[in-house]
């Protein structure tokens, strides 16, 4: 059986449980999960309950699969995601973006913690990611390639030039100075982890043109466009790239600003759902 068919089976088994086509998909980082309980009308999918699914055993990671309505729009959100330091192959750590996109989603929100590189950048701002940059050594597409799947599911020469969506990047920008929300914009890079970054490895990203470091999100972004979903990201600054930093203290940054956090993601959805140009529908099954 192919990832596709998994992700198939996957996908079926969550319409059953859930009798609605979600529209809208968010993948929320470490510690971040809390912004689920703006979810109306939920249900709540342990992903060890989801065919296929693998289990997250990061401290930050929630591990439900959260189906519900915020500002009326039929979201899917994922609280705690797979990560490849855990061991998963990059196809495992992308697995639940492609049954977001069995499931009919074709807009995805991706969120993560991250480290601030850019000195202007504090904990607690958020950023909007404008760009990134691979560093974790590989991407989901090779998996594909290697299988030789890939060109009848998705075309594998992927033009990475548009990753993050620009009409909703100003939508969002839009948004967040109407709400005087200093929001920033910058490039994220990603690396393998779980280790913290060297104080030279932070000078190099920050030559690179990185004002974020994260260990995550770029896989999946990656998946996304490949299967031609349309894609948002937000980063929460949690710490200071260089500085010693615990992982419990980045869970506990990114708790003290979910609020902060919910106002700029609750506003990105009610943008949507009011622009007829975004193209999002609801409905049932």
């Amino acid at each position: 059986m192919t990832d596709i068919s998994k992700a198939r089976v996957s996908a079926e088994f969550i319409r059953e449980k859930i009798g609605t086509s979600p529209c809208l998909g968010i993948i929320l980082g470490t510690g971040l999960g809390g912004f689920a309980k703006n979810i109306e009308d939920g249900n709540s999918i342990p992903y060890g309950k989801i065919p296929h699914f693998p289990e997250t055993g990061v401290k930050g990671h929630s591990g439900r699969l959260a189906i519900g309505t915020i500002k009326g729009l039929s979201v899917a959100a994922m609280q705690g995601r797979f990560h490849y330091y855990e061991g998963y192959s990059m196809k495992d750590v992308t697995f639940p973006v492609t049954v977001l996109h069995q499931l009919g989603i074709q807009l995805i929100i991706v969120t993560n913690a991250a480290g601030g590189i850019n000195p202007d950048f504090n904990p607690g701002d958020i950023m909007l990611i404008k760009d990134h940059i691979n560093l974790m050594g590989t991407n989901p597409i090779i998996n594909y390639f290697e299988n030789g799947i890939a060109e009848s599911e998705f075309e594998p020469f992927i033009n990475m030039t548009d990753t993050y969506d620009k009409r909703y990047m100003a939508l969002t920008e839009g948004f967040a100075q109407s709400a005087g929300i200093n929001l920033k914009k910058g490039i994220l890079a990603a690396v393998p982890g779980p280790i913290y970054e060297t104080p030279a490895e932070i000078e190099m990203l920050k030559r690179l043109g990185a004002d974020a470091v994260c260990m995550s999100t770029v896989p999946e972004v990656i998946m996304a466009r490949a299967l031609n979903m349309k894609v948002i990201g937000i980063s929460l600054i949690t710490n200071k790239s260089g500085e010693i930093t615990r992982h419990v203290d980045v869970i506990k940054e990114s708790e003290k600003n979910i609020d902060k956090f919910s106002i700029i993601l609750k506003g990105i959805i009610d943008n949507f759902k009011e622009d007829p140009k975004t193209q999002v529908k609801t409905g049932e099954i």
